[in-house]
């Protein structure tokens, strides 16, 4: 009965103890000659599920922020991105221990850079901006580029999670 007893309240620790991260839509800031393309405007609406999806693979408990209350408290693009205090405090409205304020960059048609401020709610402290480079539109570059992000989100915080292997591309025969 004491061991029961052990174990679930070795449980019931770990379940409180769960790292919360809130992650926000990331932004897209396009500065080629052709910005907004509705290729690239997939790709930035792509990023924050793959990031949500890498993170909770790693036992990260994502806190979902309605995109109402997101636009709320945005001031205008970029405005959470560079007032990591007012992101914190939308982050511990809704109960998050870390909240991300994403954004891709997209500086040329040949690469462009996903970046995320991590910022701790409980003092409002940017911990880290985090970059990573995807080189080209491709889906399979955008998600090696968020598994890199994760990587470098994770290093920050529990340093638990490992990225999936390099998959191997299968030709199809000819």
């Amino acid at each position: 009965m004491k061991l029961l007893i052990l174990c679930l309240s070795l449980l019931s620790f770990n379940l409180a103890a769960e790292t919360r991260i809130a992650i926000l839509d990331f932004e897209l800031k396009d500065l080629t000659l052709a910005p907004g393309i509705p290729t690239e405007v997939k790709r930035t609406a792509s990023i924050k599920p793959l990031l949500e999806q890498e993170l909770r693979s790693a036992g990260y408990r994502i806190i979902q922020i309605p995109l109402t209350a997101q636009r709320a408290a945005n001031g205008g693009e970029g405005y959470l991105f560079d007032h990591a205090d007012l992101a914190a405090q939308l982050g511990k409205s809704f109960d998050a221990d870390y909240i991300l304020v994403g954004r891709l960059h997209k500086p040329s048609f040949l690469f462009a850079y996903l970046m995320g401020n991590l910022i701790r709610v409980s003092d409002g402290q940017l911990l880290d901006q985090i970059i990573s480079e995807s080189k080209g539109p491709n889906i399979d570059l955008t998600i090696k580029a968020v598994e890199s992000l994760t990587v470098k989100i994770d290093k920050l915080l529990e340093q638990r999670y490992t990225p999936p292997p390099p998959s191997k591309l299968i030709k199809q025969p000819k």
